[in-house]
């Protein structure tokens, strides 16, 4: 299809994955709640089993439902393929899954979700895999980390809890230098502001618990695959570029190509790790991407007023918003997210620490939870509660200082958002 011709984010929101099931006619992806799946022969089970033909086996690797909303994934992110999972964890898990051995390590940047930096830097070791954290705003100071037991550079697209822009091709050029794939979390950009595989990703990742779902529902994960590595060049990627004796030897980057990750992810890690998303949060998944550019679009624009409130209240010390003219990520917001910022951000408070959780405390529409991505206003002290198992150290490194505030601005009347913030720092 010719890029004139090609249909627009919105109409894909809606329509890449779906069409009417054949067998009732039922306009909206049916939830398909079943854990199995009958065979057509046992020549048909054979061919499933061994990767000779594609179709449904058992819910933990795929199901309707799923198929679905992972088809709809990879075309906002044009991407050659996708495969969700239980949660933004799972899809970071399973991802490195297919990369790493016993004593690999990865470079990350360290403006990352403090969840993640817990889990990099704790859980896992356990599989004796290891972090070493990198400046999100020089990629090029990362060179010197790399060495040839180093299988991947991570990194968020927009980041949380702070909102700093990472500069995309900067990291990627480093990546491809190094012969490495670059890992982008895209979740608190959504495809609608950013598609990191446009400027460089190799794989991209998303918590669809937040922005992609929309409502605060479901949990889910999801990995993209960009289709653009060279899993066979270096013979780093044994998983990939190797005969696997559980498929008779099969190859799966010689078989499935430029969707061969996807495909690794799905048939090696959720197979036998078993993170499997539930159909029904498939459906509650794709329910909510169809309103996803409705809502970004309003999401952003209320964040930029409260940002502009914020900044020039009296109580207020900082704003930390790339949408803002003065922020230091405004150059790289116009570059990367010319849509929009995102709707996400901190700010510090003139008291410190204690004022801040008396904000927290005092707010009344704004929910006080640990999450993002919400229609509803949502509001979080991290430094206790998000990335409070890190050290001060990380916490400033991460954007979470002892006295940030960190906002996940929803889709209101502004007007309300603003009188809420407005009488909880007056408090």
């Amino acid at each position: 299809m010719s890029e004139e011709t090609a249909p627009g984010f919105g109409t894909l929101t809606i329509h890449a994955g779906a069409q009417p099931d054949p067998t009732t006619g039922a306009r909206t992806v049916p939830i398909y709640q079943t854990t199995a799946y009958a065979f057509n022969s046992t020549e048909h089970a054979a061919k499933l089993f061994a990767l000779q033909e594609f179709g449904n086996i058992y819910t933990r690797i795929m199901n309707p439902t799923q198929g679905a909303l992972e088809e709809r994934v990879a075309a906002l992110e044009s991407g050659t393929a996708a495969l969700a999972v239980a949660s933004g964890h799972a899809a970071a898990m399973l991802t490195f899954h297919a990369i790493m051995r016993p004593g690999d390590n990865f470079i990350a940047a360290d403006k990352l979700y403090g969840g993640n930096i817990n889990q990099f830097n704790h859980s896992f070791k356990s599989f004796d895999w290891h972090v070493r954290w990198a400046d999100a705003l020089d990629p090029q100071a990362a060179k010197s980390l790399i060495d040839d037991k180093t299988k991947a550079i991570y990194i968020e697209s927009l980041a949380n809890p702070g909102g700093v822009i990472t500069d995309l091709e900067g990291w990627a050029a480093v990546a491809k230098e190094a012969g490495i794939p670059l890992i982008v979390d895209n979740t608190m950009a959504t495809p609608f502001l950013c598609k990191p595989i446009d400027f460089g990703a190799d794989v991209v990742l998303h918590s669809m618990t937040k922005f992609m779902g929309g409502h605060g529902n479901s949990m889910g994960g999801v990995i993209v695959d960009g289709g653009s590595f060279d899993w066979s060049a270096s013979g780093k990627y044994p998983m990939l570029s190797e005969p696997r004796p559980e498929y008779n030897g099969v190859v799966l980057h010689e078989t499935f190509g430029n969707f061969a990750f996807a495909i690794a992810c799905r048939v090696l890690g959720l197979r036998d790790l078993g993170p499997a998303i539930a159909p029904m949060n498939c459906f509650q998944i794709l329910t909510g991407l169809e309103t996803l550019h409705l809502r970004m679009e309003r999401h952003c624009e209320n964040a930029l007023i409260v940002a502009k409130f914020l900044e020039s209240h009296e109580a207020v010390s900082w704003v930390s918003y790339a949408g803002l003219e003065g922020d230091d990520n405004y150059a790289k917001h116009q570059k990367y997210m010319p849509k929009g910022a995102g709707s996400v951000f901190t700010f510090g408070l003139k008291g410190g620490h204690e004022a801040g959780v008396k904000l927290i405390e005092s707010m009344k529409l704004f929910s006080h939870v640990a999450n993002i991505g919400d229609t509803r206003s949502l509001a979080i002290h991290p430094a206790s509660t998000t990335h409070s198992q890190l050290t001060d150290e990380q916490k400033i490194a991460a954007g979470a200082s002892p006295d940030t505030v960190r906002l996940s601005i929803g889709i209101e009347d502004v007007k309300d958002i603003i009188a809420d913030l407005d009488q909880a720092m007056k408090a």
